[in-house]
């Protein structure tokens, strides 16, 4: 046995990933996982792997290991899936989301069995601020490569809701060859449509809103810049109210200067102060409590704040797109309502087609 690395983990967006290809684009979340029995480890696209942890953003602990045969499980593992993986080429690395490889795996180029283990998922949810602010990470995973014969993949152990419902998520997806995607990878990251260049130019929180409301993007794009500027506005306003932030009074002038098209004041016009600030005051460092199966959003304060700070983009497209999305993850499992809402309060989205909303959750 090797131990490749043993340590902490920086995850954004509840996720990291194994990669061995040439594409500099990870997949879009429902193709890692099209077909598959369990969510927490995508691997129906070919060299890559795509691993959820329940943790949205901060440090999680992680081990990596390679074997040279199948492992004993340890009961201490609340969390078990494995499936199958190959490298597509030399070397495979574990890749943080939005950063350089974290380690080199130097697996064999032949066919793999890798097994996801975790534990503490549902507290990562519940306990992010703590970890944000620097407590020790609460949740805890474990990734191991051994070489085997290609076989479905399964879920060995569950107990959390964030588990259910990534595996249920996992089910409800066509399985790989049956996809309506067409397109080449970058097509069909964005959901068998490339968007115009402004918006592929506009970053992640554009492709955040992919699996959320493809039709949304181009409806958005579509529209003047002054009712972009609009929507960035008003979204920016519901994420503030959704999460109990719109009545501090340290938060209500950046609001106004917002509605009246002026720069943020202090302490917005640093991100960093904004952040200090927010975790220094009692009132915005409250957490949420999760829903019982795991699905609600204990983070709301945490993800507002993005909302405000996006609404403020020199740029009207990035804006809007930015401040939607932000303002979807604070509603968590009931974004659909603020979309319809978004098309109600500007009808100038409104498109011949009727909107696509996959099954994406934040």
């Amino acid at each position: 046995m090797r131990t490749v690395y043993s340590g902490e983990l920086h995850v954004s967006y509840g996720q990291f990933y194994v990669d061995s290809r040439r594409d500099d684009d990870g997949p879009a979340p429902w193709a890692a996982r099209a077909g598959q029995s369990n969510g927490l480890c995508g691997a129906a696209v070919p060299g890559h792997l795509f691993l959820v942890t329940g943790l949205h953003t901060g440090r999680v602990g992680l081990t990596v290991e390679v074997h040279g045969a199948a492992p004993p499980l340890d009961d201490a593992w609340e969390e078990v899936v494995e499936a199958s993986f190959r490298p597509a080429r030399a070397p495979a690395v574990v890749l943080p989301w939005g950063d350089g490889p974290l380690c080199t795996l130097d697996l064999l180029p032949t066919d793999h069995r890798v097994r996801y283990c975790g534990r503490g998922m549902d507290r990562g949810r519940e306990e992010e601020l703590a970890v944000l602010e620097g407590a020790a990470p609460v949740d805890h995973y474990l990734l191991q490569f051994w070489p085997a014969p290609p076989a479905p993949d399964v879920v060995v152990r569950q107990t959390s809701g964030s588990a259910a419902y990534w595996h249920r998520h996992a089910r409800s997806l066509p399985a790989a060859g049956k996809e309506t995607v067409p397109g080449d990878p970058e097509t069909r990251s964005w959901g068998g449509r490339l968007p115009s260049r402004r918006v592929r130019e506009a970053g992640g929180d554009a492709r955040g809103l992919v699996p959320l409301d493809r039709e949304l993007i181009d409806a958005v794009d579509a529209v003047c810049p002054r009712t972009q500027r609009c929507l960035a506005r008003w979204a920016a306003h519901r994420a503030l109210t959704e999460a109990g932030l719109d009545g501090i009074d340290w938060i209500t002038p950046a609001l106004a200067a917002l509605d009246r098209g002026e720069p943020l004041p202090d302490p917005f016009d640093d991100p960093e102060r904004a952040w200090g600030r927010f975790f220094a005051d009692a009132r915005t460092r409250r957490t949420e409590a999760a829903e019982p199966d795991g699905s609600g959003n204990p983070l709301r304060r945490t993800t507002a704040l993005p909302a405000l700070l996006a609404a403020a983009e020199p740029d009207p497209l990035r804006a809007a797109l930015g401040a939607l999305f932000a303002a979807a993850v604070t509603h968590g499992p009931g974004y659909p309502a603020l979309f319809a809402e978004a098309r109600r309060r500007f009808p100038a989205l409104v498109r011949d087609t009727p909107p696509a909303r996959g099954p994406g959750r934040i």
